[in-house]
């Protein structure tokens, strides 16, 4: 776990992983810092990581979140089924677009970097009127 991404997560109220854990002590110190949510990725094939489920669905101050890891195995329409935002990963690509109302995310990844990618995290500011997300890129 890169020390820079856990400083950028410091005082987060949440953390939510979109997969590709890749290493069980992942997420025992990600809860130290906030309670996680997190799903299974394509990396995520060792026996530890059957415990992930592959979707999640969390409810933070009213506010409806869908969190899968492959964008394209989306299978709902997240407007219809009520959801504010879609958090994804599996490119490792930082982005962020609103489609009818609904904020879809991927924050990038912190683990090993791929391609000429960023290292980053991500971080969603919600209110009860209004959700938001803001790329970290962390200086390594």
């Amino acid at each position: 776990m890169r020390p820079e991404a856990l400083a950028a997560l410091a005082g987060s109220d949440y953390i939510i992983h979109a997969g590709d854990v890749g290493d069980p002590a992942i997420l025992p110190t990600l809860e130290k810092i906030a309670p996680v949510t997190a799903i299974r990725g394509n990396i995520d094939r060792e026996p530890w990581a059957k415990e992930l489920p592959a979707v999640n669905v969390l409810e933070v101050a009213s506010t409806s979140i869908y969190v899968l890891h492959d964008l394209a195995q989306l299978d709902l329409k997240p407007e219809a089924a009520g959801f504010n935002a879609v958090i994804y990963g599996h490119s490792h690509k930082p982005k962020q677009q609103v489609k009818n109302d609904v904020l879809y995310f991927n924050p990038g990844s912190a683990g090993p970097r791929r391609f000429r990618l960023p290292i980053s995290v991500g971080r969603l500011k919600i209110t009860p009127k209004r959700i938001s997300a803001e790329t970290i890129e962390l200086e390594i």
